[in-house]
């Protein structure tokens, strides 16, 4: 499941994220490609803005031919662009991998090893051991120094037991609570998430530096 509804504002440009070129191919095909490439994958399913539509499916017919990708309409929020396409997923659905749709630089060991992990504990997340010093800022000024032993920088995929998910959907929306990713959803449950090894060139392009970085590695 690709969650791409976002109008992606940070970048600054005239059209979604998603929908701009790397290595002249629009970021959402490429990462959609992945998955359509990968032999565990039977559905792709796109939350997009609800007025780009057709839009989206025109790319991915184009750029993605043949695979078997639904798009539907995408929520003011990631969570709830999650939550319609957990709707749109077949019944025969067992695991659902969940991948921002503006990272495109996944690969076929890092889909294998969270689908892997989450069918032995039913969810998983890829992520990397934060290096860095930590600090907390307030007003422009250094609050206090976070340990950061134990401390994890979180990417997708994220993979999960599809009734997990489901579950763990139904109990954000009761509580009206909004979660900064899917594993968070899954923590509240009280269920065990398993991490494995992300990548570092697993980026997300948000900013404009972002996408110059994707650019130059595409080339």
């Amino acid at each position: 499941m690709l969650p791409a509804g976002g109008a992606g504002t940070r970048l600054g440009a005239r059209v979604p994220k998603q929908f701009l070129a790397v290595g002249g191919v629009p970021i959402l095909a490429l990462t959609a490609r992945h998955f359509a490439r990968h032999p565990a994958v039977a559905e792709i399913v796109v939350a997009a803005p609800a007025a780009l539509i057709a839009r989206t499916e025109r790319l991915l017919r184009r750029y993605v031919p043949r695979a078997p990708i639904t798009v539907v309409p995408g929520g003011r929020e990631r969570q709830a662009s999650v939550a319609e396409g957990l709707r749109a997923l077949s019944a025969r659905c067992r695991v659902v991998i969940v991948h921002d749709a503006v990272r495109p630089f996944i690969t076929r060991g890092l889909i294998d090893g969270v689908v892997s992990a989450a069918r032995g504990t039913g969810a998983a997340i890829c992520a990397l051991p934060i290096a860095e010093t930590v600090k907390r800022v307030r007003d422009g000024l250094v609050d206090t120094t976070i340990d950061r032993a134990g401390l994890w920088s979180v990417q997708t995929p994220q993979a999960f037991r599809a009734d997990v998910l489901r579950e763990a959907h139904d109990k954000a929306r009761r509580d009206a609570v909004l979660g900064t990713d899917d594993a968070m959803l899954v923590e509240r449950l009280g269920h065990a998430v398993r991490v494995v090894p992300g990548i570092v060139g697993n980026v997300k392009v948000t900013t404009p530096d972002d996408l110059r970085r994707a650019r130059r590695a595409s080339r």
